[in-house]
């Protein structure tokens, strides 16, 4: 069971550690190798994939390290306040994330479109018809077909709105101390959220292979795969940090008073929830 923090200094402050520069490098042979990759270097994609499996580890070590302090008793309620702002700061981040990507579908969608398909325009680009999900008005993108909200992306939206009920179900368990329907709830979660991501790979599958539908097909194709692609990057994190709590939960660690690593991951799950409520429907049924 997890330490009473009644013991715990004032404010506990760790020693040096090299977690973060050895993460910041990491992190910059990651962007170096994609850098490369894009640009069809040949040693790009080996310093890629080498940057992301040693910021893993830097992850793994890092965390592993505050999860000990924890435990150790270390952490109090200051602490704990630091960590709740920490985290609701990170979400705001990635809050503006996705706001810079549906602001970029509405700029194109709402703004672009119609002024391209105007009276003035009418000479350079007759046959362009400013109807969301063309394929731009030169005529250099081949043609294909948009997504529809059926079935796959409503089959999504309901597990991710079942996951959202079954992890809050896991929380309140947890603050009643009943660790055994914590850990069943919880796996209930990761269980749906890794039901949505295969569903969304075979989606994109789809869009590939019977829509004619890529990344490179317009201003829709890109926005379509970075939003839901980024989407489903976030989930995948999601269900990462779930996982991480769950062997936690099974571990003996949190206590009904003191399971923030729980309400932190429940946060940010329940963010990428409402993100993909509005996914939904601004991409798929506008």
């Amino acid at each position: 069971m997890s330490s009473q923090h009644a013991n715990a200094p004032y404010y506990f402050v760790p020693g040096p550690s090299q977690w973060p520069v050895l993460g910041g490098a990491s992190l910059l042979l990651t962007m170096a190798g994609a850098a490369a990759w894009v640009n069809d270097l040949a040693w790009g994609p080996y310093a890629n994939i080498a940057g992301i499996l040693s910021f893993l580890v830097v992850l793994y070590n890092w965390f592993g390290n505050a999860i000990g302090e924890s435990e150790a008793g270390k952490y109090n309620a200051r602490v704990d306040t630091s960590f709740r702002w920490s985290m609701s700061w990170f979400i705001f981040s990635e809050v503006m994330f996705f706001a810079g990507f549906f602001g970029a579908l509405f700029y194109a969608r709402s703004i672009t479109m119609p002024w391209l398909g105007d009276l003035d325009h009418k000479l350079l680009w007759p046959d362009f018809s400013a109807v969301w999900g063309n394929a731009g008005p030169a005529g250099t993108i081949e043609a294909f077909k948009t997504m529809t909200p059926f079935p796959i992306p409503t089959i999504n939206t309901a597990l991710l709105l079942t996951s959202g009920v079954t992890l809050t179900v896991a929380h309140h368990a947890l603050r009643l101390g009943h660790r055994g329907k914590t850990a069943f709830w919880l796996l209930a979660t990761i269980l749906l959220g890794v039901t949505f991501i295969g569903l969304q790979a075979y989606e994109y599958i789809h869009a590939y292979q019977e829509l004619n539908l890529k990344l490179t097909s317009g201003i829709y194709g890109s926005t379509f795969f970075m939003l839901t692609g980024f989407h489903g990057f976030h989930v995948t994190l999601g269900a990462i940090m779930l996982s991480v709590v769950l062997y936690r939960v099974m571990k003996g660690h949190f206590t009904p008073e003191h399971h923030f690593a729980f309400e932190g991951a429940a946060w940010y799950w329940h963010f990428v929830d409402v993100v993909w409520l509005g996914l939904y429907v601004v991409v798929y049924w506008l």
